[in-house]
């Protein structure tokens, strides 16, 4: 008996807790806003992080999800500072393309600051190709899956700059995507943690520097806030003043 699949639109994967939400999250919960289920798979706990405990990150993912309203969050546990190119780790990210069958994948950019981030998007990548070959074989529950390949896979924009493909517009979710963030309170500036180390991300300019990216990106398509994007393939347009609606 073939397993049924928790299918979703959107299957969206991190290197680590909180790189989904830091970077598409505005858009995830648009995307929930328009009637779409969404998932979210963590390859990794975290577990190499300055600051946070297995414990702490793995409870924070958990209250990210249920802010932001997503079907379900995996995490796979592939190894923090570990995240290997291998065959076992491919199927075990094929195993989840496969289970939710999603129409769009979102990842980590190929060009990162972060060595995790770049493998997790060969990884991802890769994945999601090989999980439409019929003859690459993968079980859920003892049960063979049924091969599936997403439509569309989406880069989000992490540290490093890259001009994006495509700006989504975030002005209505931008403000609730922060309590995503704010989830992962071991992670960012309070004033409360004087005498911690030190990371990129826990700096009291980062979180406002961000929304500075929003701002600029909005701007750039005549809105409040934006969220950009790199393709990995050419679109193509079907409805043509959907893409390009007329003024109302």
């Amino acid at each position: 008996m073939t397993p049924q699949p928790d299918k979703v639109y959107a299957l969206a994967f991190g290197a680590h807790p909180d790189d989904v939400e830091l970077s598409c999250g505005a858009t995830l919960l648009k995307i929930i806003d328009e009637g779409h289920r969404v998932a979210v798979c963590d390859l990794t706990g975290g577990e190499m992080g300055t600051l946070g405990t297995v414990d702490t990150r793995r409870a924070e993912a958990e209250l990210a999800c249920r802010r932001m309203g997503y079907t379900s969050r995996e995490t796979l546990d592939l190894g923090d500072s570990e995240l290997f190119y291998s065959k076992e780790n491919l199927h075990k990210i094929i195993t989840i393309v496969r289970k939710y069958q999603p129409d769009t994948v979102f990842c980590n950019p190929p060009d990162e600051r972060h060595p995790d981030h770049m493998k997790a998007s060969r990884l991802v990548y890769d994945a999601c190709f090989y999980a439409g070959l019929q003859k690459i074989e993968t079980r859920l529950d003892g049960e063979i899956q049924p091969p599936h390949r997403p439509r569309h896979i989406l880069y989000y924009i992490q540290f490093k700059q890259a001009d994006p493909d495509i700006v989504v517009d975030i002005s209505s979710t931008f403000e609730r995507s922060r309590s995503g963030i704010e989830a992962f309170g071991t992670q960012f500036h309070r004033d409360d943690k004087s005498g911690q180390p030190v990371t990129l991300i826990n700096r009291k300019e980062f979180l406002p520097g961000l929304e500075s990216r929003a701002r600029a990106l909005g701007e750039q398509i005549g809105t409040m806030y934006g969220e950009g994007f790199l393709l990995s393939a050419l679109p193509g347009v079907n409805n043509f003043s959907a893409l390009f609606p007329p003024r109302p």
